[in-house]
């Protein structure tokens, strides 16, 4: 079997979402290839040694990373409860499987010495982070919204007022943000302390309960987080990119049902990073992966998944 038929049966498994049964079946009706489950089984896993490499590379550049996203949803391994992070930098996309939810996966990927501005939500595992590495944050300000969405529905009229005022003052902040390519960067950022300032004051101040002083208990501790983005134009107001990258792995979770094993993890893991850098990049997968598995069948060095650097 040659190094396109071989990558087609990874793009058809790993990219189209396809079980072995739907990948049989056209193949025998496309291609006029019958192919048992169980050799199926071993060319999946030739594409994920041939990707093996790549991957690590994308992995272990991770940490030197000027900006990231990230974000996790939940995954399941032999029924049990694992998590599928995703790592996106400005260039490629890693996504990593494991068992915890916690800053200890952040730590172990990313390492103490990360300096990175991370695009987060306000999850647990990222403010603890901020205390172990030298990062800064930008926390979500699309979750934000969500959740002054929720306290507009309050029966309790001052924190319903609470929530309209912040969203507001919210449509303003955003007004602003879609008119940043149009106006000089001194002036966007100006403007935007502004509207910072304001916002802030209203919400770190409320006589309401429950989830009011909540949030403007956040605000007083993490207020400045919101708005890393004034000073980093690199990094979004919103993780939208990363929430956008992941829905890819959430389809083929709900298809294959996870993974079971080790070999499937990695294969999910590689496959998945793949596909995303690819996209991200404007990369053919099929044909970085034809690449891949040609290096593999002929012992040489794969191709890199690091976008070429300018000469």
């Amino acid at each position: 079997m040659g190094s396109r038929l071989t990558a087609l049966i990874g793009c058809l498994k790993g990219g189209c979402h396809a079980s072995y049964s739907t990948t049989q079946k056209f193949l025998q009706d496309v291609l006029g290839a019958s192919l048992s489950e169980g050799m199926l089984t071993k060319v999946v896993q030739k594409v994920s040694r041939s990707l093996a490499a790549p991957y690590q590379e994308l992995l272990d550049r991770l940490w030197t990373e000027k900006y990231l996203n990230i974000d996790e949803t939940g995954h399941k391994e032999k029924g049990k409860r694992w998590w599928n992070w995703c790592f996106r930098a400005l260039a490629f996309t890693v996504f990593h499987l494991a068992d915890s939810r916690g800053s200890a996966v952040l730590e172990r990927v990313l390492g103490r010495e990360c300096e990175a501005v991370i695009g987060s939500d306000h999850f647990s595992a990222y403010r603890k982070y901020m205390k172990d590495a030298p990062i800064e944050v930008q926390f979500c300000l699309a979750h934000l919204i969500r959740e002054l969405k929720f306290l507009t529905e309050s029966s309790t009229p001052a924190i319903a007022a609470y929530g309209d005022r912040l969203l507001v003052a919210l449509k303003k902040i955003f007004r602003l943000i879609h008119k940043r390519a149009q106006l000089p960067e001194a002036a966007f950022r100006k403007r935007m302390e502004v509207l910072r300032d304001d916002f802030l004051k209203m919400a770190k101040r409320t006589q309401a309960g429950g989830g009011a002083r909540v949030l403007a208990k956040r605000f007083r501790k993490y207020g400045s987080e919101y708005f890393t983005f004034i000073t980093h134009p690199g990094i979004e107001p919103t993780n939208n990119v990363a929430e956008r990258a992941i829905r890819f792995t959430v389809i083929d979770r709900k298809i294959t049902q996870g993974t079971r094993g080790l070999n499937g993890r990695q294969w999910s893991e590689r496959i998945w990073t793949t596909m995303a850098t690819c996209s991200q990049q404007g990369r053919s997968a099929f044909t970085y992966i034809a690449a891949a598995v040609q290096a593999l069948f002929s012992k040489t060095e794969p191709p890199s998944l690091l976008p070429p650097t300018p000469t």
